[in-house]
């Protein structure tokens, strides 16, 4: 039995996207299993920092990456549109999975439509992309910074504090709520959205090994 210790953030999104590369990896070793460690990054503790004009830093991946990097775990898994540019120098991304739909979606309450939302309604998101997409869905839409896991997103959502939420589509595949009332989006999405990344230490050529198998970086 191969066992990989995973590192990985403590949110009931962050456990699906664990089990997603285990699933992968296990059509091509069988034997294989995942010991994970889940903690709360620095991004999912502080909840009052705007993303909005966040540049690509190690907000929600560093205290995940320092178990990798101490040598607690093997490798950590994150969604790849997270990760900070530059990668720390000691680590490398062993692989970039092929990911699930990349679109983004405005999910609404039940019964609720694009054209029934009130005038001014806001629409949570916190993402400058998504913000500047606001005013081509209806020019008097409302971008509103909104943080928090997506559980806590829709809880906003269902609270009335928000009118909408834009979120990623992968996010409900992943945490099988395709069943919400929602639209795609015809908007630019962020990098590698969708799709998860592997990150270990560097040269460390068995596990790269073991993770090219699920490796679409090409």
């Amino acid at each position: 039995m191969l066992t990989i210790k995973v590192a990985a953030r403590n949110s009931p999104l962050s456990i699906k996207q664990v089990m997603e590369v285990e699933g992968e990896l296990k059509k091509y070793i069988s034997s294989l299993k995942i010991s994970s460690t889940l903690i709360h990054s620095s991004g999912d503790l502080d909840l009052k920092t705007s993303l909005l004009y966040l540049e690509k830093t190690d907000f929600f991946t560093k205290e995940v990456d320092d178990l990798v990097k101490d040598g607690t775990c093997d490798v950590s898994i994150h969604s790849a549109k997270d990760l900070p540019e530059p990668l720390d120098k000691d680590l490398e991304i062993y692989a970039l999975t092929k990911g699930v739909d990349s679109c983004d979606v405005l999910l609404l309450r039940e019964g609720e439509t694009l054209e029934s939302l009130k005038e001014g309604a806001q629409i949570g998101t916190s993402s400058l992309r998504r913000l500047s997409a606001i005013s081509f869905l209806r020019k008097d839409l409302i971008g509103k910074d909104i943080r928090g896991t997506i559980q806590r997103r829709i809880e906003l959502l269902e609270k009335k504090e928000y009118d909408g939420v834009i979120i990623a589509k992968a996010a409900l595949i992943r945490l099988d709520l395709l069943h919400m009332n929602f639209i795609e989006l015809n908007i630019e999405v962020s990098p590698l959205q969708g799709r998860l990344a592997v990150v270990g230490k560097k040269n460390n050529v068995e596990l790269k090994t073991i993770f090219s198998n699920i490796d679409h970086k090409g």
